[in-house]
């Protein structure tokens, strides 16, 4: 039960991100400091905005970043070469899906794929201290490799974070979890998915995959409200 609610708060931090990410953005643009490559130093933190999310990576000195990608090629293929290539769309969404994903080193150029690269933006944002250089490069480089992924709970900033701060964090998730909690308080998404039951029932019959859900959902919303 745990894992299917997971599973669906999973994809709909998916769909959320569509509004999350402009506002995240927005925010973070304030106190952006951009650098260009030869600036990077070994163990910095960057980060480039991505169509819904923005994406993190750990600087490994020799224009190579260490980053957490979801990734569907290393359960099919045990060939270096084919898992090495860039992850296109389709691998991404279904590692997402199969909540498997590799931390792999890449260029800077592909890693920032054609965007502006933040960088250390999370100290700020974050009021930690970081640890030593070295030290947050160490740590992005022993994880390389195969690694299990979730969007909520194990993503890309977790691993940036953990790596550069010792503990991980994700503000992104964070976010969601806020702008869920803000849903579940509006006491018209109980009215919504009551209506939504009914609707349910009026087109697929009385039955109990969608009787017990039309009871059910708008009780747990109403309570927790």
């Amino acid at each position: 039960m745990l894992d299917s609610l997971t599973y669906l708060l999973e994809k709909v931090f998916l769909l959320a991100n569509f509004s999350l990410f402009n506002c995240i953005s927005s925010e973070e643009d304030k106190c952006t400091d951009y650098r260009e490559g030869p600036s990077l130093q070994r163990g910095d933190l960057l980060e480039v905005p991505r169509t819904l999310f923005i994406h993190f990576g750990i600087y490994l000195g020799d224009n190579k970043v260490a980053h957490l990608m979801p990734d569907i090629m290393p359960v099919i293929t045990s060939d270096r070469c084919q898992i090495q290539k860039m992850v296109t769309n389709k691998r991404l969404l279904l590692g997402v899906l199969s909540k498997n994903a590799t931390i792999r080193v890449d260029t800077v150029e592909d890693f920032a794929y054609g965007s502006t690269i933040l960088l250390n933006n999370m100290d700020n944002t974050l009021k930690k201290q970081p640890l030593a250089n070295e030290e947050v490069a160490r740590r992005a480089e022993k994880l390389i490799g195969v690694i299990a992924y979730s969007l909520l709970w194990n993503n890309c900033e977790h691993f940036a974070t953990y790596c550069r701060y010792g503990s991980p964090v994700s503000l992104q998730t964070d976010k969601f979890c806020e702008w869920l909690k803000s849903v579940i308080r509006d006491q018209r998404s109980v009215l919504l998915t009551a209506l939504l039951g009914v609707l349910s029932i009026a087109c697929l019959g009385m039955a109990p995959s969608t009787t017990l859900p039309t009871i059910f959902i708008p009780f747990v919303l109403w309570m927790a409200g």
